[in-house]
């Protein structure tokens, strides 16, 4: 299999973008009900344009919204199926409190949280419209037709409720007996998404799931091990998930997934090296390409990158989001260089120009994962996305 190389681009990003102030304000009204969806999305209409013209001055390729339209990154496909209800103030205790923002939660003394369930009266999970058709249409219109292969939709990844509410919480027992049924319909919303998405003219598919970087913290592991959990199997479980939606796509669709460990506002809520997971993440997941966390030690080093078989991307996520402060031109050239040579030395080994061949370079994370943003002006945005930009020109010519 070739390589999916454009996209993704040498200069990546991982999709969301400040808002400006009219958006938040505006998307505070609506979370706080003082305003009609319709009233909030005329503002997103207006914003989005915007959020375009810097990536196209910045010279970033993969254009995205910037996830104007969602309160959080995760948003769009559990809320929009059929089948799923939003439970506003769902019980901590139907939340696995191993889980690492989960933990966070009962520390910050919560009861509740918003989250969503399959009940008895919304029925079977169905795709009955499209869940992000509407904002690619939108977003095709803002670039010239020989772009419209680079725009990038970034989806929830499937395990996301499964992870955080176990078997016992994520669907009524009267609708779904076992894992399994609920996946199967699960999995058929997914390909529906997916094959409407492409038939639209999308080409470029990113599935945002921290859920792998969860399985590397030990907080975690050590808690389903109390729990009784066997998370190999659950592991085995999610990467089978993933490979079934992805399973007889076409071969210019390009499928990324992003695996981070959290950004709230800034915060991350764990830490752990790949390397416990990475065989069989980069091995046995059916994706080219993996956005990747390397900007801060809590990720560990690049020594997982020895599994990267060659028909796949690693992007290195090595710019932070989190902080205002400029990385170094130089520091970030030698870390890519100390990549390629971890992933030439692997597994079968291939040459240093063969390995960096395989690299791009992009942010660990989005700018804003919830809608508030980061703890960063737009200009240190721009400047974040300049620089990436800059490194991969000096490095891939």
């Amino acid at each position: 299999m070739a390589l999916h190389l454009d996209p993704p681009c040498r200069a990546e990003h991982i999709g969301s973008l400040l808002r400006p102030q009219t958006l938040i304000a505006k998307r505070f009204e609506y979370e706080g009900q003082k305003c009609s969806h319709e009233d909030l999305q005329v503002v997103e209409n207006d914003s989005i344009p915007a959020v375009v013209k810097l990536q196209q001055e910045v010279g970033i390729k993969s254009i995205t919204d910037g996830e104007l339209r969602r309160g959080a990154f995760y948003q769009g496909m559990f809320e929009t199926l059929g089948g799923m209800t939003v439970v506003p103030e769902r019980s901590l205790s139907t939340f696995k409190a191993y889980l690492p923002y989960v933990a966070i939660f009962h520390m910050m003394g919560l009861t509740e949280y918003s989250s969503i369930y399959t009940t008895a009266t919304a029925g079977k999970i169905e795709r009955t419209k499209g869940v992000h058709t509407e904002d690619f249409k939108f977003l095709r219109g803002l670039v010239v037709p020989e772009d419209v292969k680079y725009v990038k939709i970034p989806i929830c990844g499937p395990t996301w409720m499964h992870l955080r509410h176990g078997t016992e919480h994520t669907y009524d027992k009267s609708v779904y007996a076992s894992d399994a049924e609920y996946f199967e319909d699960l999995i058929k919303a997914y390909r529906e998404e997916i094959d409407e998405l492409y038939q639209l003219g999308c080409r470029n598919i990113q599935f945002d799931d921290p859920t792998f970087a969860f399985f590397c913290a030990e907080s975690m592991i050590t808690g389903m091990e109390q729990a009784g959990i066997n998370h190999e199997g659950l592991l085995d479980m999610y990467i089978e998930i993933y490979n079934r939606i992805l399973a007889g796509r076409p071969g210019d669709l390009t499928v990324g997934v992003h695996t981070c460990r959290g950004n709230f506002k800034g915060m991350h809520y764990c830490e752990g090296s790949l390397e416990r997971i990475a065989e069989k993440y980069f091995r046995n997941l059916d994706v080219d390409c993996y956005y990747l966390e390397y900007d801060t030690e809590r990720s560990g080093g690049f020594e997982p990158l020895r599994f990267l078989p060659r028909n796949k991307i690693a992007v290195l996520g090595l710019v932070s989001t989190k902080v205002p402060q400029l990385e170094n031109i130089a520091e970030l050239k030698a870390r890519i260089e100390e990549a390629a040579m971890i992933v030439s030395e692997g597994e079968p080994k291939r040459s240093r120009q063969d390995a960096l061949n395989q690299l791009c370079l992009s942010p660990q994370c989005g700018f804003a994962s919830v809608f508030e943003g980061n703890p960063i002006s737009e200009e240190e945005e721009r400047r974040k996305l300049e620089l990436v930009v800059e490194v991969a020109k000096q490095i891939w010519v």
